[in-house]
């Protein structure tokens, strides 16, 4: 396992979330953005909107630790820095880096997308305390099949960052590299909320889709037998491919789906393609296999 460095200084609970004015706008602002990214969210009692995105705001700076904290402004009782920034409806969020604007919106937003608002702000802060650190070595970890100091190390990071999106879809994938399938269900079930459709958590539960489907596509070899001997046995193969999967064998498993889409793209509705769209999404965006496999399935979409 890897040893995480001390826990990164982080700004008292209370002081994630506070209330400005324009007095204080200088201090609270810009001031505060030199150290870490502010946000600063432009509200009034009345407005219906408002009401919905600050808690979600809130939520979501409060997850993030003290890498990022958030000012709210009432503008009814604030005009002065509103006139400034030309706010003309609420809610607006405008959010500060190094003592200057660098994004913002207006009008309520879902909770998903206000957590890749923050999670983007809270990057932009810089220093991760060693996390970054930890998440690729507990990576290489689990690729090398070291499944339980990978996952002693993305439980590490959990500790220290309960809502990372990425440490948690590690875990869950350590967990199923060790044979503990119902643990890793188990884990997806408990999912914080904030990062519960994050990308890394998708991925997760598609390797988990994947891993409880292999359980009863029966032996590999059984299988290759079945597929050599009737080839146009498109449950066969489809089950080959499960099977291969589960052994580690993914690009054995891409080119016999990819095969089944050829000879029969309709067969069990689509199911080839489906399970494939899987395979892809538990890949990282940048391998060579995925790539591949997507660009084999367009062809044939669009031959």
């Amino acid at each position: 396992m890897l040893e995480l460095n001390a826990k990164p200084k982080e700004a008292p609970a209370g002081a994630l979330v506070t209330d400005g004015s324009d007095a204080t706008f200088m201090s609270d602002v810009i001031d505060a953005s030199r150290e870490v990214p502010v946000i600063v969210d432009f509200w009034a009692p009345w407005c219906g909107p408002c009401k919905q995105l600050g808690p979600a705001l809130e939520a979501a700076v409060q997850a993030a630790r003290g890498k990022v904290r958030m000012v709210k402004i009432n503008v009814d009782e604030n005009p002065g820095i509103a006139g400034q920034l030309r706010i003309q409806s609420i809610p607006t969020v405008y959010a500060f880096f190094d003592g200057k604007p660098v994004d913002g919106f207006q009008g309520a937003l879902p909770a998903s997308e206000v957590n890749k608002f923050v999670s983007k702000l809270s990057e932009m802060g810089g220093d991760d305390g060693g996390l970054g650190a930890a998440l690729e070595a507990a990576e290489t970890m689990l690729a090398e099949g070291a499944a339980v100091d990978a996952a002693e190390t993305f439980a590490a990071i959990l500790e220290q960052e309960p809502a990372n999106a990425a440490a948690y879809s590690g875990l869950v994938r350590a967990e199923l590299a060790g044979g503990s399938l119902e643990q890793a269900e188990a884990l997806l079930k408990g999912v914080p909320a904030e990062i519960a459709t994050a990308k890394e958590i998708e991925a997760a539960r598609a390797a988990v889709d994947l891993a409880r489907q292999a359980e009863a596509a029966g032996p590999a070899d059984a299988l290759r037998a079945a597929v050599a001997a009737d080839p146009s046995d498109s449950q066969a193969r489809y089950d080959l491919a499960l099977a291969l999967h589960a052994q580690g064998l993914v690009e054995e498993a891409v080119d016999e789906l990819l095969e089944l889409f050829r000879r029969d793209r309709e067969w069990n509705e689509g199911a080839a393609k489906v399970q494939l769209l899987k395979i892809f999404d538990t890949l990282k965006p940048q391998d060579p296999l995925g790539q591949r496999g997507r660009r084999r399935l367009s062809s044939m979409i669009f031959a």
